[in-house]
């Protein structure tokens, strides 16, 4: 049978977006990347890019969450503290690698473009830490952490001196200096 001739089904020109731009982020970083690029190297229209996203920003981190996301499961080993060391290491090594670089790249132009720091912290960090989330209330439910944690402060002390590590100190993030972190948060919060 022929392949049907004319415009690409819905989700072969979303994938296409979502792999040109998240190429085009990696080749030529976000500021730039362009709408009109996106659409040039997926062989689609602007308009049919705004018809699912409302600016470069939204299209940019999707295809970055696309490309990104499967490289970081959720574990479940039945241990809150080997989840979260799999868990805090696998995100300390994605965010080391080329690839994860690039959000520190989005960090960076977010504090200058409002659309792209929403997008970051709604499509990449708000799931992120929903994960997070979910292995601490696990952990509350079999009894290894304190019944009253707060959760949210919780991941602030376990996540947050890897990205003050990335962003502001530069000290080595490797899965050592992720343990002892990790390791030391927990101290705080297991019953």
């Amino acid at each position: 049978m022929d392949k049907k001739r004319g415009r690409p089904r819905n989700t072969e020109a979303k994938n296409a977006i979502l792999n040109a731009s998240y190429d085009l982020l990696l080749e030529m970083g976000f500021g730039a990347v362009t709408v009109e690029k996106i659409a040039e190297q997926a062989q689609v229209s602007k308009a049919t890019i705004y018809k699912w996203w409302p600016n470069k920003a939204a299209v940019v981190m999707d295809g970055y969450l696309f490309a990104a996301t499967a490289r970081l499961p959720i574990p479940d080993s039945g241990s809150v503290k080997e989840d979260l060391l799999i868990h805090a290491g696998n995100l300390a090594m994605f965010l080391s690698s080329r690839e994860g670089k690039v959000i520190t790249e989005l960090i960076g132009e977010g504090q200058f473009d409002a659309g792209l720091a929403e997008a970051y912290r709604s499509r990449y960090f708000g799931p992120r830490r929903q994960e997070a989330w979910q292995l601490l209330e696990r952990g509350v439910a079999r009894g290894e952490l304190k019944q009253e944690l707060d959760i949210g402060s919780s991941i602030d002390l376990i996540y947050g001196p890897i990205f003050y590590r990335l962003l502001l100190t530069g000290d080595e993030l490797n899965e050592e200096s992720v343990r002892k972190l990790v390791l030391l948060a927990l101290e705080g919060i297991q019953a």
